[in-house]
Formats: structure tokens, sequence, C-alpha cells
């Protein structure tokens, strides 16, 4: 394989993910914490920064964070203070952030992914600190002016901070991937990345391979999806590697991502934390999180995608590929948990799950909460297949889509209706085989003299002789013996 000069460098990511939660009010005062209001609108004298106004801390944003930093294996500290993060920009009204410093509610966590030859590898998370959001600039409104829309200010972000273990854009798209899903199954942030509502930055350096020492890092900021973070490393990585490799050195800058161009470009040299002059909060006390309410929020966490998963594969004897695309989304995970609680057939209850239900859901644009087929009925439906009482090929090409027409009747119903219902009686079904069989006296020769290939063709003929009601499993032992007479 040829190499290049990249081939002597390694990437190495650090993400931080930003994720907006799914509370009704905002961190730290009574606004909405609506998504999509008209601008201007989710806010109050609080929100604004006006003097001699106070804010509060909203306990919901203290529960999710804490049950996001028990779903990412997380210490979880006691004594959380409050600090300011000061700067300026003219979408941030009180000229500082509320955030966490010194005192990040989690720490020390970890999340286990795939790498790029698809092994499991695990990715540290240094941290994860309550913050607020600032308000959103918007440049492209207006053909002479930027508008400022503040009802995004003061919404509560928990900020999500890895170790810089990640070592290529495929690792940096399954962690964010696998961040979203713990995001999503433990309800805290709908994780939407084209609202806003899940965010990424990414610090990547370059180092040869190695070494010990990392490079400077530049921050990327202004990802709209998984896949774009992914291209902005891919970029960034050649960028500056072209840029060592022409004895250039690489400055600690934050870029922003081209998403039509897939390139990064200079916003501002990068801060350093002494830049924010951090100072604890004076207008709110530290929250004390006990060890009693940290165990009331493990009891409260739902079964997450890496238990499900192994769940799956050692107790159902699942693939690694079947668990994980049911595990993909909460909602599918608790369809197939309901599915089980019907039939045993897991696997079998797995292919129409990722199968013929899949597709209609995605041919329909549809959420799998809104399907109209019950887990009990798809079951049923399994059920008849298990027990032969009909053909696989009738249960998914003809009682399926009827039954999503009539969702209130049951597949046995819509089976004997069409009269689908197949004939196990092996007296019928031999009685069938010899008629047709003795149709066809040279084809029974030609098969005696070695032509097995035909057994095709009697077959075919008994489900026409039988209008597709013979079960082909009796049907094939019965013409084998026949034959061999």
């Amino acid at each position: 394989m040829e190499t290049t000069i990249y081939d002597k460098y390694q990437t190495v990511i650090g993400l931080e993910v930003h994720a907006q939660l799914s509370t009704f009010s905002k961190a730290y005062s009574s606004d909405s914490n609506e998504f999509g209001a008209m601008p201007n609108t989710n806010i109050s004298a609080i929100t604004l920064g006006h003097p001699g106004t106070l804010p509060m801390s909203n306990k919901k944003v203290i529960e999710f964070a804490v049950k996001l930093g028990l779903a990412l294996n997380c210490d979880i500290r006691e004594l959380n203070e409050y600090a300011r993060k000061n700067y300026f920009y003219a979408d941030l009204p009180k000229g500082y952030q509320i955030t966490q410093d010194k005192t990040p509610i989690c720490t020390d966590g970890y999340v286990v992914i795939k790498d790029a030859d698809g092994n499991d590898k695990t990715i540290r998370i240094q941290r994860i600190h309550m913050e607020e959001d600032a308000g959103k600039s918007m440049h492209d409104q207006d053909a002479y002016d930027s508008l400022i829309d503040l009802n995004r200010a003061g919404v509560p972000l928990l900020e999500i901070v890895s170790h810089p273990d990640l070592r290529s854009s495929v690792e940096a798209y399954n962690y964010l991937t696998e961040i979203r899903k713990v995001l999503r199954y433990i309800e805290v942030c709908d994780g939407n990345m084209d609202e806003g509502s899940m965010r990424c930055d990414a610090n990547v350096s370059v180092m040869l391979k190695g070494a010990t020492e990392y490079g400077n890092r530049c921050e990327v900021k202004n990802m709209n999806s998984i896949r774009n973070v992914a291209r902005a490393i891919d970029f960034e990585a050649i960028r500056q590697v072209d840029e060592i490799e022409k004895g250039n050195r690489i400055s600690q800058d934050t870029r922003s991502f081209e998403a039509t161009t897939g390139t990064t470009f200079l916003l501002r040299s990068k801060e350093d934390a002494n830049d924010y002059r951090y100072f604890p909060e004076p207008d709110l006390q530290p929250i004390i999180v006990t060890k009693e309410y940290v165990d009331e929020m493990r009891k409260l966490l739902p079964p997450l995608p890496q238990q499900l998963i192994a769940k799956y594969i050692n107790t159902l004897g699942l693939s690694e590929y079947d668990a994980t695309q049911i595990t993909e989304n909460k909602q599918t995970a608790l369809y197939f948990e309901e599915l089980l609680q019907h039939t045993k057939s897991a696997k079998t209850a797995t292919n129409w799950l990722i199968g013929a239900v899949r597709s209609y859901l995605n041919e329909n644009a549809i959420e799998i909460q809104n399907f109209v087929l019950k887990p009990q009925i798809l079951a049923q439906l399994i059920t008849l297949v298990d027990e032969n009482k009909v053909s696989i090929t009738v249960a998914a090409q003809q009682i399926f889509p009827l039954l999503i027409a009539a969702p209130t009747k049951t597949p046995m119903q819509i089976a004997e209706e069409n009269n689908w219902v197949q004939d196990s009686n092996q007296d019928n079904i031999e009685a069938i085989a010899r008629e047709v069989l003795s149709k066809f006296p040279e084809k029974v020769a030609e098969y005696k003299s070695g032509k097995k290939g035909l057994i095709g063709l009697f077959m075919g003929e008994i489900m026409k002789a039988s209008k597709s009601k013979a079960d082909p499993k009796v049907a094939s032992a019965i013409v084998a013996k026949i034959l061999e007479e």
C-alpha cells in the first residue's frame, strides 16, 4: 500500500458536547424553554440581566445532570458551586454565563464505543458541568444588520468534555452517536443537532506517531450534524499536517466549519481560561447533592443501550448487529421489550422488527411509537408462522399489510377470512401429493434416475393444487417419502 506524509501522523481529538436540557423552564429563571417560539418572547428581566434581578437554580437541571453522570459512569460531586464566565458578546445579555468552573457536578466517567476496526474502545469523560446558553445571533436575516434572538439565553446546558482519547473521525462519529443515544434514552435532551439542542466543538491536533507530547490543538465550532463533525476533523487533520510539513507552527485557534466546502476557517485566537476571569457566582448558593439523592436518581434510570445490547447477545443469543439495530433508539427497544412479553422467538421477533416493520416505518415516515400495530398483535402473527398455520410469505406479504389497515383485527381472523390458514393434515396433503405425482409419471421417473432438482416442480404443483394452503414442510417430507417408494 502506498504511504503518504499523512501516514506519519496521528490525529488526537477531544470533544466538547453541549446538550440543551428538555426542561420546561430555563436554568435560572421561570422563562419558558420552548423551542421555535417567536424571537425574543421567552425572556424576562432575569434573562436580560437587568439590575437587581436574582437567579434561582432549577431543580430539574440538577436531576438531569446526575442522571447523565450516572449513565456515563461518572462520579457525582457532593458540593457543587456555580461560577461566572465573563466575556462580551452581543447575544450574551448579562455579559457573563453562569456555569461551573472548579466544581463540575460529574467527573471521571467513560463510554465504550467501536473504533475504526470495530473493536471496543473506552473513551474517558473528564467532566460534565451545568451552565446556561447564550442567545443566538443571526447574520443572514437582514442585508445590513445582524439580528439577536434572546430566547435561547439562559437555556440549561450540560457540557460533556471528553479526554483527548479519540484518534479518528470514525471514533468521533461513534462517540457522538453513543452520547446522543444515552441522552435520548434517559430523556434529558432530544439530541437534535439540526435544531441546536445538541452541539459539538472538536479539539483537533496532530502529532508524529510514537510521540508522547500532543501538538497544539485547534477548536472547531459550528457543526450541525455528527457527519459534519467527522468531516471537519478530517479536513483539520490534513490542514495541520500540511502546515507542519511546510515548517509552520500550529497556533491555538478557534475555527469554524463551512459545510458546503468541507473546510475550516479562522474565527479568532483561542482564549485561555484566565481570559474568562472565572470567579464564584455570588447570587447562587452552592448545591449539595447527597448520596441518598444520587441513589434515588439511579433507581429512575431506564435500561441503557450497552446494558440492553449485552442482554440481547448473552441472554437471547442475538448477534451484535441485531442487538445494535434494536437499541438504535429507545422507542424501538421498548417496542421490542414488550414484543418479548408475548413471544419467546427472539430471533424471529428481531427479523420482523428490523425487516418488515422498519421498512414500513421508513417508507411512511412514521416513528415506531406511532405504529398502529401493537406488539401483542405482531407477536400473534409471529406465533401463526411458528405454529405453521401460515407461511412466512403469506404473513409478510398478505397478512401484515392488512393488519396495518385493520389493526383491531387479529392475524388469525385475517388468515381465516382469506382462506390462508395452512393445512398440516398429513392425510389431506398426501392425497394431493399422490394426485399431482400421478400426472407427471415421466418426471417422477427422471427424478428417480437422479434429477433431484425436480422436487421443486412437484412442490410448486402441490402448492397450486392446495391453493397454497398445504404446509410446505409437511408437503416436502411427504413428497420425498412417496418418491422413495
